[in-house]
């Protein structure tokens, strides 16, 4: 069969950075660290008392009262982010045939704040019996602001999470691309939003030594590819991109921002949480991104890595990033925007595919910031054009989007100028 085109016509996002895609974006060029002291609860006792929170959200600007107390952090996230893609991409709802139109929202652990907000109270209150709430179950599970975003808009078409970690939402921009291309639907709200920064996130993550302890200097805490890394920072938020099959896009004037050309998904098959160290996983998803999008090494001018300012994680990701590139590896760019929005977990692939498209879209690199010196791995080639601490200018053609997951999930979307 004729694989239909894919095309990105809408954006949306709430982050540690912005409550908007512009917001974000503007301080992600400007190196703006979302870092800050953990403001959700206590965290004195904790090993990491900071994190990159969203600020100052307020969900009566998104829902009524009734309406907001159905709904997990993550989900109202998920929603409000949808809105604004939704709303940026101009598409007429009156006029749309909603039937064909479906929604793919990701989260790598969804509702947790609800969860540990209804088990806590069951136990500091056994004697009263089990007290919970009727929206316990559909206020915490993860496939819920999928379902949420195609009631409120009366989405008819393939509507369903995916979970894989923290590769979860660019799992979610593949299969929306997958079910565009064969027909299966005109238009998908695709993307995550994670909501994490709770007790048993930040506790469970530094039982695993996972997070970084800079408590001191929060800002400078993630800190990709540097010597001194010593963990990732936790983020959370949600982003959204509207994904369309083009002659539809076409036929309603659309804003074409790029175009989806591939995407790869692979297994490391290795370790629970550790990437394989010779970066067997990374190089096959993106050999396979590469594949699907019909495109040789030599055409990516960037890649938004995974980078999560992890000892182990980074070397193995530049290590397969030369290995699958060869020479062109010095040629194109390489940056991680988690230095500045932390790790959003489930919600990660989402928010870099935006940034990875707004890329193509103005002809600029995000920086990797908080680089203080280089590692003595040699598998860090820092040849390599990491982009540190400043944006760079240049066309990118192509970017490609890297995100892996705990249980050795890879994923990898490319997205190129649309043209003709």
């Amino acid at each position: 069969m004729e694989l239909k085109r894919v095309v990105v016509t809408g954006l949306g996002a709430i982050t540690p950075l912005g409550s908007n895609v512009s917001e974000t974006w503007e301080n992600i060029l400007n190196g703006v660290s979302g870092a800050a002291p953990i403001t959700y609860f206590d965290p004195s006792q904790f090993k990491t008392k900071f994190a990159c929170e969203v600020k100052n959200f307020d969900p009566l600007k998104y829902f009524d009262r009734k309406e907001a107390r159905k709904l997990d952090l993550y989900a109202q996230y998920a929603i409000a982010a949808a809105d604004e893609a939704i709303l940026n991409c101009g598409v007429d709802l009156e006029t749309l045939d909603k039937d064909e139109v479906g929604v793919i929202f990701a989260a790598g652990i969804g509702g947790i704040k609800t969860f540990e907000e209804e088990i806590g109270f069951y136990y500091a209150n056994k004697d009263m019996g089990p007290k919970f709430n009727p929206f316990f179950i559909p206020k915490m599970i993860s496939d819920i602001a999928a379902g949420q975003i195609s009631i409120k808009y009366g989405f008819h078409g393939p509507n369903y999470s995916t979970c894989s970690a923290c590769a979860s939402s660019t799992n979610a921009i593949i299969d929306a691309f997958t079910n565009i291309r064969m027909g299966k639907a005109v238009m998908i709200v695709a993307g995550g939003a994670e909501a994490a920064i709770t007790p048993g996130g930040v506790g469970g993550f530094n039982a695993m030594n996972a997070l970084s302890t800079r408590n001191d200097e929060p800002t400078r805490a993630s800190r990709p590819f540097s010597k001194s890394r010593d963990g990732f920072v936790m983020g959370d938020g949600g982003a959204c991109l509207i994904l369309e099959e083009l002659e539809h896009a076409l036929s309603r004037g659309a804003n074409i921002l790029c175009e989806v050309v591939g995407g790869g998904m692979s297994a490391d098959a290795y370790h629970l949480t550790a990437t394989h160290p010779d970066g067997l996983g990374a190089k096959l998803v993106m050999k396979r991104a590469l594949k699907d999008a019909g495109l040789s090494p030599d055409a990516v001018d960037y890649i938004n890595v995974h980078g999560t300012s992890t000892p182990v994680g980074d070397i193995s990701e530049s290590k397969a990033i030369k290995e699958v590139f060869g020479e062109h590896a010095y040629k194109l760019n390489i940056s991680s925007t988690k230095s500045m929005t932390g790790h959003l977990l489930g919600a990660a692939g989402a928010i870099e595919a935006i940034f990875s498209v707004l890329s193509v879209v103005n002809d600029i690199v995000p920086p990797t910031i908080n680089f203080t010196e280089g590692d003595e791995d040699p598998d860090i080639d820092y040849k390599l054009n990491f982009t540190f601490n400043k944006a760079q200018k240049r066309v990118v053609n192509v970017a490609l989007s890297n995100t892996f997951g705990f249980g050795g999930h890879n994923a990898s979307v490319i997205v190129k100028k649309y043209t003709k």
